[in-house]
């Protein structure tokens, strides 16, 4: 088996386990059961929604909810305080590095890591910032547009995206 066979293995799909768009750049985000990616823009409703750049979408892994309430010493994180668009569930967003992948009727592609913001620090209190590096999440660019809704699986395509363009 060769790395790239490696790269292209997953156990299952990922799921949508919650949706939210920030109207606002401090102003508390919205709970959604669907949402439209728009091409090359991000998600509607967002504020950060961004022509062209590499920041539309912002994704979160469910697990490592779990991990962040453990540094924190919080039973439990409310997923919308991370500000984070997507939460999802049963896949390792790092692994989609360099691919595109599936959510719902949309594509996206990985553009990097989601790396944490001082209101972090405003909503799960001192240190937050730090127990949250590398427990961030990433971002994505949306390269065909479509509806999410909860629930949707979150597939990733088999080749990279550097393979997929020639």
């Amino acid at each position: 088996m060769t790395l790239i066979d490696l790269q292209n293995s997953y156990p299952k799909p990922g799921r949508v386990a919650n949706l939210f768009v920030r109207p606002a750049r401090v102003e508390a985000v919205r709970v959604l059961d669907t949402v439209i990616a728009l091409t090359d823009v991000g998600l509607e409703g967002d504020h950060y929604q961004n022509h062209g750049g590499s920041r539309q979408v912002t994704l979160i892994q469910a697990e490592h909810l779990e991990v962040l309430a453990s540094l924190l010493g919080l039973n439990k994180i409310a997923p919308e305080l991370t500000r984070r668009n997507i939460v999802v569930r049963d896949i390792n967003l790092v692994s989609l590095k360099g691919k595109r992948f599936q959510v719902g009727q949309a594509l996206l592609e990985y553009s990097g890591e989601c790396h944490p913001c001082s209101r972090m620090e405003n909503n799960f209190g001192p240190g937050a910032y730090n127990a949250m590096r590398g427990h961030g999440g990433i971002t994505a660019k949306v390269v065909t547009g479509g509806i999410i809704k909860l629930g949707d699986f979150v597939t990733p395509e088999q080749t990279n995206v550097g393979s997929a363009q020639s």
